[in-house]
């Protein structure tokens, strides 16, 4: 299927594994960053180990653009906190996850969390990615007027005479 995508970001996301509390998991993973430019290093590579968490570098996403999504960045931007949805998904193999998806509509990124097994997190937006995401929507977004539809007077003439005759 063929990207509608405008505007395409290479990023490297970064994931935690942190020592479970529970005798049903032994460790827990969640994303826990994203960098602008795609990683140097291979998918999974280890970035710092401690006795508690390791970091790992999950591997290369590309955040997608859509003309018609502008006024969701618009509005994370606006947040005073503008984030990314980083979206893992479990895979049967000796890595944990599998990226599946890097977003910065909000919307975007709550679906992603529909799917029950799915691993969603947002995680802070770096400054480069804010400016090239605020430039996006700068150049393509378009103000749409809120436009109130207006009920056909027969359609609801109707409805009434309907209503009254029940009675």
């Amino acid at each position: 299927m063929r990207s509608t995508a405008l505007a395409h970001i290479p990023v490297g996301v970064v994931v935690e594994r942190r020592k479970a509390k529970s005798m049903w998991v032994d460790y827990l993973w969640r994303p826990v960053s994203v960098f602008a430019g795609k990683p140097a290093a291979a998918p999974w590579t280890a970035l710092a180990a401690g006795a508690e968490s390791s970091l790992f570098l999950a591997g290369e996403a590309v955040i997608e653009l859509h003309r018609t999504e502008t006024t969701n960045y618009r509005a994370n931007l606006a947040s005073g906190a503008p984030a990314l949805w980083v979206a893992l998904r479990p895979i049967a193999s000796e890595r944990p996850y599998e990226i599946l998806a890097v977003t910065a509509d909000p919307a975007e990124g709550e679906a992603f969390t529909d799917a029950g097994s799915n691993l969603v997190e947002a995680v802070p937006m770096p400054p480069d990615i804010v400016a090239a995401v605020d430039q996006f929507v700068a150049q393509h977004h378009v103000e749409r007027p809120f436009v109130k539809r207006q009920r056909d007077q027969q359609t609801a003439s109707s409805r009434r005479a309907g209503w009254e005759n029940e009675e």
